[in-house]
């Protein structure tokens, strides 16, 4: 058994693991190719997902990853981000929280912010 609190992130097009607990998309776009029932997503916040300005800048030529995270951080102290914040944290409090993105390298996107985040 898991201990309330675990947060870890995988890819959403990875098949689900009954261990994963509550499951959370954190991308702001649907995963291509990837059917919503085969995707076992509980929740959906994009609120919590970088802005699409956000996106386009860092992976854009300008893009610098710890400028991201700052610019991210700042992004989840707006009202509606901090909600979904909160609800995540309390998720989390409550059991195993799996993270889903489509992104090939969690560690250096938003992801790795949002981990930090929950572990303070």
């Amino acid at each position: 058994m898991r201990a309330a609190g675990e947060v870890k992130v995988r890819r959403v097009y990875d098949d689900p693991d009954p261990n994963d607990g509550t499951r959370v998309l954190v991308d702001r776009l649907w995963p291509r190719g990837l059917a919503k029932t085969r995707a076992h997503v509980d929740e959906w916040p994009k609120a919590l997902t970088p802005s699409t300005e956000l996106r386009r800048w860092y992976h854009g030529p300008d893009g610098e990853y710890d400028e991201f995270c700052r610019r991210y951080e700042n992004e989840l102290s707006e009202p509606a981000a901090a909600e979904a914040l909160s609800r995540l944290r309390t998720l989390a409090a409550e059991g195993p929280v799996t993270l889903l993105t489509a992104t090939k390298d969690p560690s250096r996107s938003h992801t790795s912010v949002l981990l930090r985040l929950l572990a303070h």
